[in-house]
């Protein structure tokens, strides 16, 4: 009996307490505890009204109840860890789970509301919002996640990312640099910051950006690679050249880093180097454009079979690639054997809006460099037959000054002789 009553006691006191909790934070969390433990006296009354002992089965539940359970949320809450808050972000990630977000934001939007400094759920907050597209609210929550942590340089980042999905690019390269300045060994920063800088054409700041972020990961494909882009905008083609030859030496399957490769030796005019890049970057997504390529410097080293058969085989890949054919000076001569025919289909009605978004869409640094590169090499091969077809001029008018200063001398020495004979004569 002794063992009941104080049980009953405790636990009353324990029921006390968390009423009070629950009075004093307005945190209707604490019900599902309460409701327990008063099961938990209810059973210890009941043995004392009815003056017997209750199996081991019912003991073991009114201790669990109402002394266990209570007692462990009361320690916990002793080491600053908020019970309320681990039971509301335990529900909604289970309500997540089962996709109905719904819910869970409601949960939520509770518990930062009673709990405006709860870490936890700022950030599955943030997360829902930014998973419905709402993302002004997604960076609220990801701004009261950085008030509370300073250190939260992850938060730093994903306000970064989604103003630059709004097109707020300004206002993310601020944040970034700040970002870059507590924290430069941010790799995803550093990433996101030069591929910002490079929209704006600051390709000078991306460099030192990218070159800055190589000192904490100097084996990485894509720092080498966007810096390969970075000196190719920047016409620095020999470093280019160093660039895309380490991203080449990390990922042997970096074929876009090959074709580069193949592009600044053809501007460097080594068409021997130029047509092995080229032909390692058949395997890849180049496949057609790197036939186009060998096809050109097979037409430049005279070797017309083999120029035809790689055309060919370029626009039979990639139609769009004859009307480039057609214009390009350096077929000239085997235009008129393509054999690929091609038939210019009208795009469906229903394709119309991705037709327009593909139009409005900026082009990606990746492809910007390729095209730059590719035009280069037109300006470099129009300046070299501008350049031969000037020395060709130059060389004739110097041969027909040549002659007709031979014609005058000869012309001059006739007539000397003729006023000798007439003289004599």
């Amino acid at each position: 009996m002794l063992e009941k009553i104080c049980f009953t006691l405790i636990s009353f006191a324990i029921f006390i307490i968390l009423f009070f909790k629950m009075i004093r934070k307005n945190d209707t969390n604490y019900v599902g505890v309460l409701v327990l433990d008063a099961i938990g006296i209810a059973i210890s009354f009941i043995e004392i009204k009815i003056g017997m002992d209750a199996n081991s089965f019912f003991k073991g539940l009114r201790y669990l109840f109402s002394i266990i359970i209570p007692v462990l949320i009361l320690l916990i809450e002793l080491n600053g860890i908020n019970f309320s808050e681990v039971i509301s972000v335990i529900m909604a990630k289970i309500l997540m789970a089962f996709g109905d977000d719904k819910a869970a934001k409601s949960i939520l939007i509770k518990l930062v509301t009673n709990y405006p400094e709860s870490y936890a759920g700022h950030k599955l907050l943030a997360q829902i919002y930014e998973k419905e597209g709402g993302m002004r609210k997604a960076i609220d929550e990801y701004v009261k996640l950085v008030d509370i942590r300073r250190n939260d340089y992850q938060s730093y980042f994903k306000i970064a990312d989604l103003l630059n999905d709004l097109g707020q690019k300004n206002e993310a390269i601020e944040i970034l640099e700040n970002l870059m300045k507590n924290k430069p060994d941010s790799y995803e920063g550093s990433i996101l910051l030069g591929e910002l800088l490079c929209e704006q054409a600051r390709f000078k700041e991306a460099e030192r950006v990218y070159q800055e972020a190589l000192k904490y990961r100097p084996a990485d494909f894509d720092l080498y690679y966007n810096l390969g882009i970075v000196y190719t905008m920047l016409s620095e083609f020999q470093m280019a050249k160093e660039m895309y030859s380490q991203a080449a030496d990390i990922n042997h399957k970096a074929y876009g880093a090959h074709y580069n490769l193949g592009q600044i030796a053809l501007i460097q005019g080594d068409l021997e180097l130029a047509e092995r890049y080229f032909e390692h970057s058949l395997y890849g997504e180049l496949e057609a454009k790197a036939y186009y390529q060998l096809a050109k410097i097979y037409c430049l080293k005279d070797e017309r079979d083999r120029a035809i058969h790689f055309l060919n085989k370029a626009i039979e890949i990639e139609p769009e690639l004859l009307e480039m054919a057609n214009q390009e000076k350096a077929f000239a001569d085997i235009r008129e054997h393509i054999t690929v025919s091609v038939k210019m289909e009208n795009e469906p009605e229903n394709d119309e809006e991705e037709i327009e978004e593909e139009q409005n869409h900026v082009l990606s640094l990746e492809k910007q460099a390729r095209l730059y590169l590719e035009s280069t090499n037109g300006l470099v091969r129009d300046i070299s037959e501008n350049t031969i077809k000037l020395k060709t001029e130059k060389k004739v008018n110097e041969i027909i000054e040549n002659n007709l200063k031979k014609k005058e001398t000869q012309e001059d020495m006739e007539k000397e002789e003729n006023q000798k004979e007439l003289g004599s004569g």
